[in-house]
């Protein structure tokens, strides 16, 4: 038995799985693009990560927020979502 598996119960450790969304959305052009969605989506509950690739016209998602929640949040910021091109 390892020094942390006497320190926490094994009770209060949860595991948690996150899916990994992969977005086209090619109407991104700029960094002013990158930042609109990263904020927008960045707010949604569940979200722990969001990172716009600029040059792929892509925004990836990790986290466990709906994939309703993340259209609507790149949809609020200004872009249109072409498909959802992988998910994990």
């Amino acid at each position: 038995m390892s020094w942390l598996e006497t320190k926490i119960p094994k009770a209060a450790i949860t595991v948690v799985r996150m899916a990994t969304r992969l977005y086209s959305v090619p109407t991104i052009s700029c960094d002013h693009c990158k930042h609109s969605i990263e904020g927008e989506v960045g707010r949604l509950a569940g979200v722990a990560q969001v990172d716009v690739d600029v040059a792929a016209r892509t925004v990836k998602v990790d986290g466990d927020a709906t994939d309703e929640a993340i259209r609507n949040a790149i949809s609020e910021a200004g872009y249109d979502v072409e498909g959802e091109t992988a998910a994990s």
